[in-house]
């Protein structure tokens, strides 16, 4: 536990922190995660669906509750997503309603995937964060939004991890994890981290340097970023083949992790958070919580 309370209390100093793959499976290991599940999840993506709005991308996603009272995560009932320019989030697609195909047992039943769950809500719970408007922060729950995504490099058609260009996920906590890559350059996919002034959509390398504040390339398997995202925006570098004649893959897990919503916000809607009648999966969180709360 010392080593989780390590990135923790990076993470509150800087308010992002990147932990390398090793490190990684070290720490899942501790939380439950075993060897047979490590190998399974660089698979999962295998499985993926097309996406609903971007034509380089497959995707799945899932909703799950990270509940301190009860001391359990669990699965939550599908629903619509939608980011907001709001929320700093400026595409095409911003506003706009997307159904995603929905994360299977192959996924969330897995050790790793779960101990990656408790290892965020471990790192996360109890810091204090920049407030977003219309999140309801006097609510012990959170809710994480888990993306499994494939971006995909073709000829004629350039996979970017984000399309969007500099923005922010609208969450309070985001984090990035490598699964596997295949046929991807050693200087694609770098994620940059910017001053929150930083002008929402521009691309990643017409940024002003002056509020360039972080950078991290996910490489090896497990790598992983996290970021306060209402304190940080930021920006990824597409995905370079190393063989033009043949596709460029890059598999990804998101986790973004907020309070439930208020009236009013973009997402109020679709913020239920009734478990999962078809797809049910359940976990425990960690028993000491209080502690968490007070070191802040």
């Amino acid at each position: 536990m010392s080593d989780v309370m390590d990135v923790r209390s990076e993470y509150i100093r800087a308010r992002w922190a990147f932990i390398d793959g090793p490190r990684m499976v070290s720490l899942l290991r501790y939380l439950g995660a075993t060897d047979e599940d490590f190998e399974q999840l660089k698979l999962v993506s295998e499985q993926l669906e097309s996406d609903p709005t971007l034509p380089f991308r497959k995707s799945r996603n899932g909703r799950i509750c990270l509940d301190p009272q009860t001391r359990r995560g669990y699965r939550l009932e599908a629903q619509p997503f939608v980011l907001s320019r709001e929320e700093d989030f400026v595409r095409h697609d911003s506003e706009t309603l997307r159904t995603f195909d929905e994360v299977q047992d192959d996924l969330q039943l897995n050790t790793a995937l779960q101990a990656m769950l408790v290892f965020k809500f471990l790192v996360v719970h109890g810091v204090d964060v920049a407030h977003r408007p219309r999140l309801d922060y006097d609510r012990a729950e959170w809710i994480c939004t888990l993306f499994n995504l494939r971006t995909v490099t073709t000829t004629g058609l350039l996979g970017e991890p984000a399309l969007e260009g500099v923005h922010s996920d609208g969450v309070d906590h985001t984090m990035t994890t490598f699964l596997s890559a295949r046929n991807m350059t050693a200087d694609s996919a770098e994620t940059f981290l910017h001053d929150m002034r930083e002008v929402n959509g521009r691309r990643w390398h017409e940024t002003d340097p002056t509020l360039l504040k972080g950078r991290a390339r996910h490489g090896d398997f497990l790598d992983t970023l996290m970021v306060v995202d209402h304190e940080y925006k930021h920006s990824v570098s597409p995905v370079y083949p190393i063989d033009d004649t043949e596709p460029a893959i890059r598999d990804m897990l998101i986790f973004f992790t907020r309070k439930p919503t208020e009236k009013g916000h973009v997402s109020f809607r679709y913020d239920s958070v009734a478990p999962h009648r078809a797809l049910p999966m359940s976990f425990g969180l960690p028993a000491d919580l209080p502690a968490l709360a007070t070191a802040n």
